[in-house]
C-alpha cells in the first residue's frame, strides 16, 4: 500500500525563517507590530495637532481679516481678557458641575446593578445604560430641545404635579435660570448630564464588581454603621472608578460645542468659540489658542486621575 501523500505543502523556507526570527526576537516583532499605528498616530494626529498649535502664534489682522505667519503671543494674552476668560470659566464650571452630578446619579445605579440586581435586572440595566449610546448624539440633543420646550413633556409633567411656581422660582436664579428650561443653564446642565451619564455608570460598575462582598460584611460584623462602611471601606475602593468615569464626563463636556448652541442661554463655550473663530470669523490663531486651554486642563486632570489610580479602573 502506497503511503498517503501529505495534504499540507511544505512550509516556505523564507516564511519559516521569518517566523523563527520573530519568535526569538520579541522586540523586533513588537516594533513591527506597533510601527503602523504609531506612524498614523504620530503623523496624522500629533502632526495635525502640532500644526494647529503652531498657528496659535500667528498674527490675525482684524482689518483685512487675514492671517500672517508673523509669530506673536498676543493670542494667548487675549485669553485672559474679561470676555474670553469668562468663556473659559463658564465652560470649566459646567464641566465640573456635570461631572459631580453624573457621579452622584451613577453611583446608586451602579451599586444596585452590582449588589442587588438579579441576572435579568442586570441585563435590563445594561441595555438601559447602553441603548442611549446607540442613538445619534445630534438626534438626542434635538430631542431634548423638544422635551425642554414649554409645550414639551417635561413642562406637562410639572404642570400636572403643581410644581410650575417652584420651577419659575428656580428659573429666576441668575446663574442657572432663564426664560424657560430650554433657554436656561439648568436645561443645558440636564442635557449634558443625560448625554454623558453612561460614561460614568460603566466605570463605577466595573469598580464595584471588583470589591469583594465579604469586605462589606466584615465591616458590618465589626460594628461599623452603613455610612461608616461606605465612607471608610467602599468609597476608597471604588473611588478610582469614579475618577475614571469623570475623565470622560469632564473632557467631553469641556470640548462640546453642539449642546451649547442648541440649548441654554446665549454665551459661548470653548468649543463654540473655537467653531466661531475658525468657521465664521476666520481667526484661526485665536481659535488655535483656545484649543490649548482644554488640552492643558485635561492634561492636569489626567495627571491627578493617574495619582488617584483611575487608569487601573478603566
Amino acid at each position: 500500500m502506497l503511503p498517503s501523500a501529505s495534504l499540507t505543502p511544505p512550509a516556505n523556507p523564507l516564511l519559516r525563517w521569518l517566523g523563527n526570527t520573530l519568535y526569538r526576537k520579541h522586540h523586533l516583532f513588537l516594533f513591527l507590530l506597533l510601527t503602523p499605528p504609531l506612524l498614523w498616530f504620530g503623523v496624522v494626529y500629533l502632526g495635525s495637532l502640532f500644526a494647529l498649535l503652531w498657528q496659535s502664534f500667528y498674527t490675525f489682522d482684524s482689518f483685512s481679516m487675514s492671517v500672517s505667519p508673523d509669530l506673536t503671543l498676543e493670542n494667548y494674552r487675549s485669553l485672559i481678557d474679561a470676555a474670553n476668560f469668562d468663556i473659559i470659566l463658564r465652560t470649566l464650571s459646567m464641566a465640573i458641575a456635570v461631572t459631580l452630578a453624573c457621579a452622584l446619579i451613577a453611583f446608586p445605579i451602579a451599586y444596585y446593578m452590582t449588589r442587588y440586581g438579579s441576572s435579568a435586572e442586570k441585563g435590563f440595566f445594561y441595555i438601559a445604560v447602553m441603548l442611549p449610546m446607540w442613538a445619534s448624539y445630534i438626534v438626542k440633543t434635538y430631542a431634548w430641545t423638544v422635551i425642554l420646550s414649554q409645550q414639551g413633556i417635561l413642562y406637562w409633567c410639572i404642570n400636572h404635579l403643581g410644581l410650575t411656581a417652584a420651577l419659575n422660582h428656580i428659573l429666576q436664579i441668575p446663574v442657572i435660570g432663564g426664560n424657560t428650561l430650554a433657554t436656561s443653564n439648568l436645561g443645558r446642565f440636564m442635557v449634558f448630564t443625560y448625554i454623558w451619564l453612561p460614561f460614568m455608570i460603566l466605570p463605577i460598575q466595573a469598580a464595584l464588581e471588583r470589591v469583594p462582598a465579604n469586605l462589606l460584611q466584615a465591616s458590618a460584623d465589626l460594628g461599623a454603621k452603613p455610612a461608616q462602611t461606605f465612607r471608610h471601606v467602599l468609597l476608597p475602593l471604588v473611588f478610582p472608578g469614579v475618577v475614571a468615569g469623570s475623565i470622560f464626563t469632564f473632557s467631553l463636556t469641556l470640548g462640546d460645542y453642539i449642546i451649547p448652541q442648541l440649548i441654554g442661554p446665549s454665551g459661548l463655550y470653548i468649543g463654540t468659540m473655537v467653531y466661531t473663530m475658525q468657521g465664521s470669523v476666520g481667526n484661526m490663531p485665536l481659535a488655535a489658542a483656545f484649543t490649548v486651554v482644554p488640552i492643558v486642563l485635561i492634561f492636569i486632570y489626567l495627571a491627578l486621575a493617574k495619582r488617584a489610580g483611575a487608569f487601573d479602573a478603566l
